[in-house]
Order: structure tokens, then C-alpha cells, then sequence
């Protein structure tokens, strides 16, 4: 008992005095008592409240740099009441674990209004267990992965989370593997069936020539891709990835765009931050619409790029009271009429409409051309000039417009129109109303011989933007390409396994290719405001948020003009490059070089515009005249 008892005061001895030897080494090499001594003297004419607060701050800078401790994932509810994730990070900071910040990320689910229940059924179990897996995966192997890491240093935790996140992938492809080789060998082998007869030949019209038919077939369309395959649960690596990067601007006592702008310039801080030019949705007009037109998902309005955010924002808003002054004063339809359920001449039937699910109001219209003039007109009225003050852009979701019984597209109801004739539509479309700078989505992915047929003919005059039509960014990062579609520039969104390090990836590949990216929201938001400061920090050229409704979506607004407000205090504030919306590609500018396209109009700059804008004559007061 005695030597046990002396043998482990024997090791208690030596462990103090190594303690002992590496405080003083700690002591020596901070140079403590320099410190201690510079700290006295300049506390000397301070109160005492004061001097502690001096030595607090001085003995929290040799503290140990905080490290992660937790990770917790909660199930919560986005801006449609739908469940989503949110992901808080504790840090050991001076030897005590805290609550630093939270996240919520949006789905990628899309928002399906009208839809049949047995769909909308199956979408909330595949929700429900998308979101349950992954607030699993978070507070059990993440949060053990991710113990003792520096917030700071973002790059290890994304590697981190990638690595977990490839295991969870192979993981599901051995199950996969493993259920269909145990199906085959259960299901017996079906004996070979007689092929069917053919179809006997359509009855012959009356009248009708023989070959015809041959010569009125057209080109069979391209069957649908296969989705790309989203893993259950992978929200949980993009919600975590931004929680760290949101946490290390907290600790560091920074905006979350000052953290993403040096992560994207290799930790050397810019001098310039811009902010992006608004895509804003105004009017709603697709397949969910009550009217017949299908084309229009969003009709989008970009405010000259000379007017700050929120200028911008004020003069949209007024167009959208005159939206609502023209539902108000429009006509109810007459309850008996002897000239069909509109009730007298084409063109006048009632306009009603809803609060989309993207924070718009959805219309009522019959013809592509209806929604536009009624912008148009609103335009003329307060004095703003189309084209100059106000630009447009559509959100075609040309995806959404396929009827793949027909082979067509139903631009809209009962109007059916082949991939074709739909470059035909569009170059009419821009030229009667050259305000349209932007086409997103204009066709299926699958018709790339359409997409380079409509960027030839209209690029020199409109961005063609890919959106739904291109692939995951996990996809294109691993392909190094984003040129598969011909295509102005990409949508970027943050869901799923993209963390902030792709994100960079993402933007740089863009910007290497000569292409725009534009920053967009999922449909289905939450009230987390973090993809402003993404959006600001990675310095994309437009940033598309959805309309000036619902509380998910003007939170977001309102952080843009936060940080627009920091930047001019802090004098940190930069322009994008003037728009003239003229030329918009490299082919556009050589064939003006070459003398076959006029020259672009004199630039506006942000310094003329202040009194010669449109917001000159908002400010004015300017009514509709009638």
C-alpha cells in the first residue's frame, strides 16, 4: 500500500512540475511581463471597472482560439410552414461551451400548386424523412467529426463534410446494390412473352393524299433526362458548411460577406465590395396561373443599375400599387352574356389574381402580350422610360411547359408550339419588346440544339439563362464545365451538399468561362437571411429573391440594404460594371467591330443618374394620368 500510494505521489509530483515548466515556457515566450507592465501603465488614470475590462481583453487574446464543441440539428418550418433545417454551433470559447449563431437552410423541393394529393402526399414523406435524416446525421457522426476544429479554418470543414458525405454515398449505392441483387434473385424469371401486333394505320381522311403524313413529321423530341439523384439527408452538409462560416464572422466580430469575400479572394479582404443588380419578381403568370397563358412563370423587373438597392426596391413598389389599383378598378364579368364566359370583346375579360408562393401576385392573363403592356403602360404613366430606367426578364420554366403526349410545348392552354417554332416566338417576343434583357430557362435542357439556335439569334440583345435546365453544382464542379447549354450565365442556389468552398468553386468556374451569375432563392424559403451576404460576398452580377411579399422574402431584401448601408459608411462600396444591356456576348461585340451591329449607346453612370433617373420623377410624385 505504501509503495502504491508513494508511486503515484511520484507522478503527481513530476506532472506538476511539467505544468509547471510549460507555464513558464508560455510565460517566457508571450512576454507576459511586458505586457502586464504596458497594460499598467496605460490603465494607470482609468477606474477600476475600467482596468478590469483592460486585463480581461488583454489575457482573452492569449486565450485558446475557439473551437467547435456541438453541432445540433433541430426540425423547423421554412416560410411555407413546410419542415426544413436548422443547425446551431457551440464553441468552446475561454473554457466554456456557447451558443454562437443558427442557420436554417431551404429545401430543394419545388412548390407544386394544383397539384394532385397523391403527389403532394408522397412529396411530404419524402420532405419529412429528407429533413429527419439529416438533423441525424448532424448530431450524431457531424458533430463528433467536427469536435475541436477552428471555426475559422472553413476549408477543413468542408473537407470534412465532403468526406463524411462521399462515405454516406457509397453507403447508399452498396444498399441499393444489395436490394436489387436480393429482388432478382427472389422474382422468377418471366418466360418470353409473344411480341403484340403492330397497330393497324390511321384511317385515311377523306380527302387526305397519300405521303402526307410523311411530310408533315417532325423531328421526334429527346426524352427527359433522368433526375439527378438527391441524397436523403445531404441538406445537412450545406446547412452545416454555412452554420461554421457564420459562426467564424461572429467570433471574428464581422459581416457574414466579409468572411464569404475573403474566402473567395484567398483571405486577401477586397477593396471594393458590389452590391448585386435586383432581379425582382412582379407578376406571376404560369401553369398555376387561372388564365391561359402558361409561359410566364415569373415576369421579372431589373432596376437601372445606377439606383441603389433601395431606390430600386421604392420604385417597384409603386408599380405594384398600380398593379393593384388596375385589379381593383377591372370589371366583374357581366353574370349573363350572349358572347361566351368573357363577357363581351377579347382582351376584357376580369383581372384577378393571388399572392404567389414566391411572394408575387399571380395573374390572370390570356395572351403573352398582356402582362408586359399592362407593365409597359404602368411605366409610361409614373414616367419611367422601359428599357432605360426599368429592364425586364422571364422565367420561361420552360420544363414545366412540356406536354410529352404531344411532343410540345403549351405556351398556352390548348396552344401547342415545337421546340422549333419556339425560338421563332422568342426572337419575336424580344423584338417587340426590346426591354427584356433576360430569358431563364427558355427550353428543356435536353433541346440544347434550340439553346444554341436562340443564343445565336438573340445574344447579342438578351442574357439566356439556365436555371432548372442546368445540372447540380456538385455536377458541374465534377464535370469543370458549366458550357454544356449555350447559355449568358447559370442560377446558383445554395441547397443541399454545396458548401461555402463549392460556392467559391462555383463562381470562379462562371467567371472563368465569361458568364453571369445570378444568385438565386429556392422557392420553397425560410426567414434566414444568409444568401444576401453570400450573394454580396462572392460578388455575382444579379441576385433573384423572389417578390416584395411574404415575410421569407422581404427579410432578404431588407439585409441588402443593411449591407448596402455599411458599405457606403465604410467607403467600401463598388459598382458593377455600367449596363448598357447592349452587347452581351463576344460574338455580339466582334460583329459590331466588324461594322454590322450599331454602336451601343453612351453609358448611364451612377453620378447622372441622380437626377435624371426615374427615381427623380418617382420622388416627383407622379400619378397615373388615367
Amino acid at each position: 500500500m505504501g509503495e502504491e500510494g508513494g508511486g503515484r505521489s511520484c507522478g503527481t509530483t513530476r506532472e506538476l512540475q511539467k505544468l509547471k515548466q510549460q507555464a513558464m515556457e508560455y510565460y517566457r515566450e508571450n512576454d507576459v511581463p511586458r505586457r502586464l507592465e504596458e497594460l499598467l501603465n496605460s490603465t494607470f488614470y482609468l477606474q477600476p471597472a475600467d482596468v478590469y475590462g483592460h486585463l480581461a481583453n488583454c489575457f482573452s487574446k492569449l486565450a485558446k482560439p475557439p473551437t467547435i464543441c456541438r453541432v445540433v440539428g433541430k426540425n423547423v418550418l421554412d416560410g411555407l410552414g413546410l419542415p426544413t433545417l436548422q443547425v446551431e454551433i457551440f464553441c468552446t470559447v475561454q473554457n466554456f461551451p456557447k451558443n454562437i449563431c443558427s442557420v436554417v437552410i431551404s429545401t430543394h423541393f419545388k412548390v407544386h400548386e394544383n397539384a394532385l394529393p397523391e403527389l403532394v402526399e408522397a412529396e411530404e414523406l419524402e420532405r419529412s424523412d429528407a429533413v429527419s435524416t439529416a438533423v441525424r446525421w448532424v448530431n450524431e457522426t457531424i458533430t463528433e467529426e467536427l469536435q475541436g476544429l477552428a471555426p475559422s479554418n472553413q476549408a477543413e470543414v468542408d473537407q470534412v463534410l465532403r468526406t463524411f458525405f462521399e462515405s454516406k454515398v457509397q453507403e447508399d449505392k452498396e444498399r441499393k446494390e444489395l436490394e436489387k441483387s436480393l429482388e432478382d434473385s427472389t422474382v422468377p424469371t418471366p418466360s418470353p412473352l409473344t411480341p403484340p401486333l403492330p397497330p393497324p394505320p390511321p384511317a385515311k381522311k377523306k380527302g387526305q393524299k397519300q405521303g402526307r403524313k410523311d411530310t408533315l413529321t417532325e423531328k421526334p423530341i429527346i426524352p427527359p433526362e433522368p433526375v439527378e439523384p438527391i441524397l436523403c439527408g445531404s441538406m445537412a452538409i450545406g446547412a452545416v458548411s454555412l452554420a461554421v462560416a457564420k459562426t467564424s464572422a461572429v467570433l471574428g466580430n464581422n459581416p457574414l460577406y466579409l468572411n464569404i469575400a475573403l474566402l473567395k479572394h484567398h483571405q486577401d479582404q477586397p477593396a471594393k465590395l458590389t452590391i448585386p443588380l435586383l432581379m425582382v419578381s412582379l407578376v406571376s403568370c404560369g401553369k398555376s396561373s387561372p388564365g391561359k397563358l402558361n409561359l410566364m412563370k415569373e415576369v421579372i423587373c431589373i432596376p437601372h443599375p445606377g439606383l441603389t438597392a433601395k431606390q430600386g426596391v421604392d420604385m417597384l413598389l409603386e408599380i405594384q400599387k398600380h398593379i393593384n389599383k388596375a385589379i381593383e378598378m377591372s370589371l366583374p364579368p357581366k353574370p349573363e352574356t350572349k358572347k361566351g364566359h368573357n363577357g363581351g370583346k377579347r382582351g376584357q375579360q376580369q383581372i384577378t389574381s393571388k399572392m404567389s408562393h414566391l411572394g408575387c401576385l399571380t395573374m390572370n392573363y390570356d395572351t403573352i402580350e398582356q402582362p408586359l403592356l399592362l407593365i409597359q403602360g404602368i411605366c409610361a404613366n409614373m414616367g419611367l422610360e422601359m428599357g432605360t430606367d426599368l429592364h425586364l426578364a422571364i422565367n420561361c420554366a420552360a420544363h414545366e411547359l412540356m406536354d410529352y403526349s404531344k411532343g410540345k410545348y403549351e405556351v398556352m392552354m390548348g396552344t401547342y408550339k415545337n421546340a422549333a417554332e419556339m425560338v421563332d416566338l422568342y426572337v419575336e417576343l424580344i423584338n417587340k419588346f426590346p426591354s427584356i434583357i433576360a430569358l431563364i430557362d427558355p427550353f428543356r435542357k435536353e433541346d440544347s440544339e434550340q439553346w444554341d439556335s436562340t443564343y445565336n439569334a438573340l445574344g447579342s440583345k438578351c442574357y439566356i439563362i439556365a436555371g432548372t435546365a442546368s445540372k447540380s453544382i456538385s455536377r458541374l464542379l465534377e464535370d469543370g464545365n458549366v458550357g454544356i447549354l449555350r447559355c449568358s450565365g447559370l442560377i446558383v442556389k445554395h441547397t443541399n451538399q454545396t458548401t461555402m468552398s463549392d460556392l467559391v468553386e462555383i463562381t470562379n468556374l462562371i467567371d472563368s468561362k465569361k458568364h453571369i451569375a445570378v444568385f438565386g432563392s429556392a422557392e420553397g424559403e425560410s426567414s434566414d437571411d444568409s444568401l444576401v451576404d453570400l450573394a454580396v460576398g462572392l460578388g455575382v452580377r444579379f441576385i433573384k429573391l423572389g417578390g416584395l411579399s411574404r415575410g421569407e422574402r422581404v427579410t432578404k431584401y431588407n439585409r441588402l440594404f443593411t449591407i448596402e448601408e455599411e458599405l457606403v459608411q465604410n467607403g467600401t462600396l463598388g459598382f458593377n460594371e455600367e449596363h448598357t444591356f447592349f452587347y452581351l456576348n463576344e460574338e455580339a461585340e466582334k460583329a459590331a467591330m466588324a461594322g454590322e451591329l450599331p454602336e451601343p449607346p453612351e453609358p448611364i453612370f451612377a453620378t447622372e443618374v441622380v437626377e435624371e433617373s426615374a427615381m427623380s420623377v418617382f420622388r416627383a410624385g407622379c400619378t397615373p394620368t388615367s
